[in-house]
Formats: structure tokens, sequence, C-alpha cells
């Protein structure tokens, strides 16, 4: 008698060099108990020292597996059909100097894009102007007026990207958020597309996978 079996791979996992992938690491399982609490135990890939920073592991790989240990089952994917496993390289210390010299040169460069923009759409004499219809008296520097606008330019940035420093303020992702979720999804697409085959091609010779 078949015993169904649902699986849904997960989008994304991280992994170590020389560490065994299970099927629980990559998938979400439905099946009876004693029978998902055996498939969770499964191995399916084994992260070796020359495998590059990403692995995909796919749905018809997970299948195939499956089949030589439990030929009775029916399976059932659901979801994504590719895992994509990164492997990260060893992490190093931050160079302080580094990240001073790209603080100034971001800080410089976005000063620099805030005067270009308000000297091309002439802010100064739209300053003065708005002075001169409120009080009706021609000044070159109304103080009373600028301070405030550069001040609320710091705080609408802040609501816009919607961070202080590293604290949220509230849970709506930023427009900044939403671009680098849609960056991701293009780079994984494109993992998948252009890696699928060599990693594929490197399990089916992976001598460590039963």
């Amino acid at each position: 008698m078949s015993v169904m079996v649902y699986i849904r791979l997960k989008q994304k996992i991280q992994s170590q060099r020389n560490q065994t992938i299970y099927l629980r690491d990559i998938a979400y399982i439905e099946a009876p108990k004693e029978c998902k609490q055996e498939l969770e135990q499964v191995p399916l890939y084994t992260v070796r020292e020359s495998d590059r920073n990403i692995v995909i592991v796919d749905i018809f790989r997970v299948i195939y597996v499956l089949r030589q240990h439990y030929a009775q089952l029916e399976i059932q994917p659901l979801g994504p059909e590719q895992t994509i496993v990164t492997i990260p390289n060893l992490k190093q210390s931050p160079s302080y100097i580094a990240v001073g010299v790209i603080w100034i040169l971001l800080f410089i460069g976005a000063a620099m894009a805030i005067m270009n923009f308000h000297y091309d759409v002439s802010m100064e004499e739209v300053q003065q102007r708005v002075h001169y219809l409120l009080t009706g008296e021609k000044v070159e520097h109304p103080l009373w007026f600028q301070i405030p606008y550069s001040l609320g330019l710091g705080v609408g940035m802040m609501l816009f990207f919607n961070h202080f420093f590293k604290k949220r303020i509230n849970e709506e992702p930023s427009p900044l958020e939403i671009e680098m979720y849609k960056y991701q999804l293009d780079l994984d697409e494109y993992v998948v597309y252009h890696e699928n085959e060599v990693s594929k091609e490197s399990m089916h010779h992976d001598s460590s996978i039963p």
C-alpha cells in the first residue's frame, strides 16, 4: 500500500563545508508520524571542500533519493522546485579604515547630491521669495525657514527609509528594503538557472549519497 508524502522545499538554507544535508534541513514534510520521522533523517548531500559558495538541491534529486530508500512512497512536491544552499566563507574582521573611508565618501556624495539639486531648482531664491511673501521683507538668509527645512530633510530621510540607525520605526518595509528584496529574488532566480546543471552533475557523482 502506497503512502502519500507531501514535500515543500525551502527557498534557501545555509550550510557549512563537510556538513551533511538531510531532508529535514531543506524541506517541510507532511506524512504519517512514523514515516515522517524516518524521512527527516534521509541524507541528501554532503557539502564538500571543492564546492563553490552555492549548491542547488533540485526536487528531482530529492525524489530520486527517496525512491532508492522507499519505493512504496507516493511523493507529492509542493512549492519551490529547488533549494539554494549557501556556503559562507570564513568571516574576516572588518577593516575600520575601509569602513571609515566608505562612510566619508558616501557622506560627501550625498551632501553634494543634495546641494546640486538645490542649486538646480534655485532653492535659495525660492526660500527668499517665500520669506518675502510672508513678511514683506527681503532677506538674503531667512534662517527661520532654512534651519527647519534642513532638519526636515534628515527627518524625512529617516521616515522614508523607516530606520533610525539600527532601530526600525515601524513594521512597514521601506522602499529600499523592497528593492533589495526584489533584487534578491532576481539573484536567486539567476543562481538557480545557471548553477542548477552544475550542482546536479556534482551531486550525481557524489559518492557520499546513498
